[in-house]
């Protein structure tokens, strides 16, 4: 048996889960330690890249679940870990208020759970969803736990700002506290017995890890795909640690407004890629390059226009331009890995996972490189200009690599059109 509909549909609530716990730490953290404790924005960027750079260790656990073993408990045991390192972030930000080495400690510790809880609990999930869903049902199986895990960002980071105000320690505390209780108690309940009522392709002979990974890297396509990730995510990192203190510096956003700013932002994202599968799917337009373009450049736009704003030259109000920038942002990522399903099947049998833990690892490694690049840049040009222009100059740092991963893709990419069900983005 593979998996049916209802059970992929549960495995998405497992997505939202861990879309919940991440946005917390990645988002609401950094503005607090930037903005309420006044710390460096290279802080936050560096522990950000850290439980990135962990996540480095994907392909091993998509090797894993290709070769055999039990993806359930890895599943829910990577989701406990992560619950775990956002409550202890959550308290190490409070520590810095009284000891700094404290807090940097916790710090370290957490986010690298952060970081060992994603990679294993998102890998093995991605692993079964490909190995136990009916090769036409890949691509719509991937599409749906995709948009349920961006609507969980979205509405974890309106619900919970509207809970942070006024920000104290405490309630720091409660909000995080309540959040990685339910999204745990979700992943158990969401992934139980589900594996044992599936029967995935058998497991091969044991094979070296390493090997697994050359003939893996050895496939041209693979390679390709690789590298154009790496180039994008950069650019669509690059400003998830800077906004949200740049809305509290130049704008003045509250924690609890600059969070929901955050929950905007994804709901944008959210839009987005509906955007792309109902026009693409509907009405047949668009070939996946074309839909990666017009993502990348309207992104580009868009941040180009916010850099205006921190630079005082529009009037512009900052929200409508974030739920924009979500919009290009959403439609890019829907067509820029869009045929992840597809592709994690072309090739030698049985590497679904190790192909997903790849190109996973690769945005794990753009993802923290260009964050940490991001908020280290802010910190120098705030000690050469204004807040807001230090911002904008950023932003149109990151517009221009949107350009181009833009021009990449019209080299790299597939020039054919493509059904919608391809149309799949990747965690």
């Amino acid at each position: 048996m593979m998996l049916s509909w209802f059970q992929i549909v549960r495995l998405g609530f497992v997505q939202m889960a861990l879309g919940a716990v991440v946005v917390l730490t990645t988002s609401t953290l950094n503005r607090l330690m930037v903005v309420e404790y006044a710390l460096p924005a290279v802080l936050p960027g560096a522990l950000v890249a850290l439980h990135y750079g962990i996540q480095m260790t994907r392909p091993r656990w998509g090797f894993t679940s290709d070769t055999g073993g039990n993806r359930t408990k890895w599943i829910i045991g990577g989701m406990c870990i992560l619950a775990l390192g956002g409550l202890g972030a959550a308290y190490a930000v409070t520590l810095f208020a009284t000891s700094y080495v404290a807090g940097l400690i916790a710090s370290i510790v957490a986010y690298a759970m952060i970081g060992l809880g994603v990679g294993a609990s998102g890998t093995s999930l991605l692993a079964l969803l490909a190995t136990a869903t009916a090769p036409h049902r890949r691509a719509a199986a991937a599409t749906i736990t995709w948009l349920m895990m961006i609507f969980g960002i979205a509405m974890t980071a309106g619900i919970s700002g509207g809970f942070l105000d006024p920000f104290t320690p405490a309630r720091l505390m409660t909000v995080v506290t309540v959040v990685v209780a339910l999204a745990t108690l979700l992943t158990i309940v969401a992934v139980g017995r589900i594996e044992s009522r599936v029967t995935p392709c058998a497991p091969e002979a044991p094979t070296p890890f390493m090997d697994g990974l050359k003939e893996v890297w050895s496939e041209r396509k693979t390679r390709n795909f690789t590298l154009f990730v790496f180039l994008s995510m950069n650019a669509y990192f690059m400003q998830e640690l800077i906004l949200e203190p740049f809305a509290g510096l130049v704008f003045a956003f509250t924690p609890g407004q600059s969070t929901t700013l955050s929950g905007a932002q994804n709901g944008g994202v959210f839009l987005g890629m509906l955007t792309v599968g109902i026009v693409a799917t509907g009405l047949r337009r668009g070939a996946l390059r074309s839909w990666v373009m017009v993502g990348c450049l309207g992104s580009a736009g868009i941040l180009v226009a916010i850099a205006m704003a921190g630079f005082g030259l529009t009037q512009m109000a900052l929200t409508p331009l974030v739920v924009a920038l979500g919009f290009f942002n959403g439609m890019f990522a829907v067509a820029a890995i869009g045929s992840m399903m597809a592709l994690a099947s072309e090739g030698r049998g049985q590497r679904e996972g190790t192909r997903m833990g790849l190109w996973g690892a690769a945005q794990a490694i753009a993802a923290g490189f260009g964050g940490l690049v991001g908020a280290a840049a802010v910190d120098v040009m705030r000690r050469l200009t204004t807040d807001g222009e230090a911002f904008g100059a950023v932003f149109i740092f990151e517009a221009l690599i949107f350009i181009a991963a833009a021009i990449m893709a019209s080299r790299v990419m597939d020039t054919g059109r493509r059904p919608a069900a391809t149309l799949v983005p990747g965690e």
